[in-house]
């Protein structure tokens, strides 16, 4: 998961980050292509994170169909899926209003690293 989230960089995504929440992934050959997952769960929320696809493997519909998993286990929880994305990550976005998210808000992001 780690190897694939770098090579993505779908957002903050740490050693422990899989913890948060459920995962499910696509593999080809033994290796993971693609992953969405959850991990932010503020009450009655939780959000669709870790969404990424190797870019060799991208417009095949793994990233979609692997939000639906979320997003649909999330609901039958009776919780509301949310997501983050970076603004100039328009694509992503594209395929998250294809899914029927729509922005709420725009907000400023620092990631702090330690020395």
């Amino acid at each position: 998961m780690l190897v694939l989230a770098r090579l993505t960089q779908p957002g903050p995504f740490f050693s422990r980050t899989h913890q948060l929440g459920g995962f499910v992934g696509v593999k080809q050959d033994g290796r993971l292509i693609a992953m969405a997952g959850e991990r932010m769960k503020p009450e009655g929320f939780t959000e669709v994170s870790g969404v990424c696809t190797d870019p060799e493997h991208r417009g095949r519909g793994y990233a979609g169909a692997l939000m639906r998993v979320v997003a649909n286990r999330i609901l039958a929880r009776g919780e509301t899926p949310f997501l983050h994305s970076y603004a100039h990550n328009t694509g992503a976005i594209g395929l998250y209003e294809a899914l029927g998210f729509a922005l709420h808000s725009e907000m400023t992001m620092q990631v702090l690293a330690g020395a």
